[in-house]
Parts: structure tokens; sequence; C-alpha cells
């Protein structure tokens, strides 16, 4: 029987939007705005200097989010701004290859801040010079287990079709979902912490990379629609976010990824480093304690946090392309969790 052979992640590029907050700047602008609109916002106003996040790329300048905005309006500025971003980051993926649009068989778009009919793939083609008979594979709903499912669907993709050149990318434009009515406490922590960004990878099995996809799994937990996803408002889409999920992931994330690994005939300890998506200071304490690495031991899921913020699915992305910069390790494991409630983790043989 013959093994189909692995695919390869040929290149890593990432692309972040030129309007640049510093946290004590945001922490600035929602004083304006939630005090004395959100009689809690005093209370809460400690999460902006414990959330780990120092600096974030947005799509709009400050001033835009200060007014109120229509749902068209949001979704025009995903329309422009995800557009550029997604151009940006498949174009340095590409170079980084030695690629060019024209020679990608199969386009991978990962995104769930907006929603674009043409496709963000549709919409780069003049400017990718994407064939015309390219493959379009846009995936909507997979939120921050959107960059380790993408890849992980990559990889197949680009294994079931051996010598073909697969294109993943992974865009979010967090901010655009910022609303000025109906606060809550999840509005808060959101703007604590979320900013937006974008990510790009080229696989195939046809050339060696910088690393091969030796497996990859999922796990979703029942009875947890609730842990994460988006409510769909007049305005726009609102976000939720369970205060619980430290707790459900520093409790449930070991046995599940005990689970996917053994469906690869690994354990957690054959894992030289764990790729985690960054989603909150307490989430990545929380991931530590479980697979009991030790505090501080995702030092450069912190320094992502740091300069970019959670970005939802091209984070964990960030996070990869640092850890590659400075030399992936023999076996490695990218994973991130989402709405569903769902983990996702891919296996990468240095």
């Amino acid at each position: 029987m013959n093994v189909p052979a692995p695919a390869h992640l040929l290149s890593l590029a990432t692309a972040s939007p030129s309007h640049s907050m510093r946290q004590d700047e945001v922490l600035e602008a929602a004083t304006q705005l939630f005090d004395g609109r959100f009689p809690q916002f005093e209370r809460m106003a400690p999460v902006f200097k414990h959330a780990g996040v120092l600096t974030r790329q947005l799509a709009m300048p400050v001033e835009w989010y200060l007014q109120p905005r229509t749902w068209p309006e949001r979704s025009a500025v995903y329309d422009e701004v995800a557009l550029d971003l997604f151009c940006e980051a498949a174009r340095r993926a590409l170079d980084e290859a030695g690629l060019t649009g024209a020679e990608i068989d199969v386009i991978v778009t990962v995104s769930s801040t907006g929603l674009s009919t043409p496709s963000l793939q549709a919409r780069a083609i003049a400017r990718m010079g994407f064939r015309p008979d390219a493959a379009g594979i846009p995936v909507f709903g997979l939120g921050c287990a959107g960059g380790a499912t993408g890849l992980g669907l990559a990889a197949r993709l680009a294994t079931a079709q051996p010598g073909c050149r697969v294109l993943l990318v992974c865009v979010e434009l967090c901010s655009v979902a910022f609303r000025m009515e109906d606060f809550s406490k999840v509005d808060i922590i959101s703007t604590a912490i979320f900013g937006d960004g974008a990510a790009a990878c080229v696989l195939s099995t046809g050339a060696d990379g910088f690393a091969a996809v030796a497996g990859y799994a999922e796990h979703t937990w029942p009875d947890t629609l609730d842990i994460m996803g988006w409510r769909v408002r007049p305005d726009g889409l609102a976000v939720v976010l369970a205060r619980a999920l430290p707790p459900f992931v520093r409790k449930e994330i070991r046995l599940a990824m005990e689970r996917m690994l053994a469906s690869q005939g690994l354990t957690v300890e054959d894992v030289d480093r764990f790729i985690c998506h960054p989603g909150g200071m307490k989430v990545i304490e929380a991931i530590e304690g479980a697979f009991g690495l030790g505090q501080g031991a995702l030092d450069r899921e912190r320094d992502v946090l740091a300069d970019h913020g959670n970005m939802s699915s091209p984070t964990v992305l960030f996070a990869l392309d640092r850890i590659r910069q400075a030399g992936l390790p023999r076996r490695s494991v990218v994973t991130a969790m989402g709405p569903g409630f769902t983990t996702s983790t891919v296996t990468l043989a240095a």
C-alpha cells in the first residue's frame, strides 16, 4: 500500500493594518466611551492592564470606532481592508515560496469577522494573478480555531492531489465588530484583547519546506455552543465569549489533546513544542497549566499577544512564524480553540 507523501509548508507570512494603537490609548478611548454609559466599567477597567496586550493594529483610525456604525458600513470596511490584507499576506507567502499567483491551484480563505460575496479570493483574482481554474474554498465560522483548522484542511487538500499548490489565507478584522450600543462585560473584554491581521502560507507535496504536516485532528465538546461565537444584531455581529473559558480549558484540554495525539500514535510527552493560539493571558496560563509546561513556556505566544492582540484565526500562525524563525523543534503541534466549542491540532515534523 502506497503511503501518500506529506504536505510541506513552503512558506509563511503575516500582514497587519497600518493603524496601530497602544493599550493605554485604547484604555483612554474606552474610558471616554464606556464610563458613565456602563456602570461597571470602572470595576472592569483593570482588564486592559492585565490582558497582556501592549499594542495592536486596527482596520481603521480610532475616530472611526467612536461613532455608531451600521452593518453596511462595517461590511464596506471589511471588503476593502480584509482584501488588502489578504493580498499583502498572500503575496509575501508566494514570494517566499518562489511562486506566482498563477502557479496556485487551490486557495483556502479562512475568515469569521465579515461576510463577503463574491469571496475575498474572487475579489483578489486580478491583483494576485490567480488562474481562472484555481479552486476557491472560503471557510466561515471557525473563529479563533481557524488558523489550525485551516492549516489542516490545506494539508489535506495538498495530500489529496499530489503536486498541487495550496494557498491558505487567514484574515480577520475583529475590530469591525466593535459596537457602541447595548454594552456588556464581553464587549469590555473584547475591546481589551482583540486586534486585526492576516497570515498566509503555501503547502504542497511537490517540494520540501520548513516543516511537513505529519497529522491533524479535531475535538468538539458537546453542549458547549454558548462558550464562543457570534450573535447577529441589527448593527452587525456581536461577540459571544464565556467567562468560564479559562477554567474550562484548564479542566478539559489535556484529555482532548491526549485523544487527538493518540490517533497519531503520540502522547503529550512526545511533543517538543506546543504552538498555541494566544487567545488571552488567562487562556495561555490555563494551557500551560493543563500541559504541565511551566509558567512562561509559551513565550512566543505571549509576544504575539503583546504586539498584536488576539486577531482570531491568523494569531496562531503569527506564533508559528516566530517560532520557526527561532528554529522549529523536531516535532511540534499547532493548536487553537474556537466556536463549537472545538479544538484543532496540526502536527508538524521539522
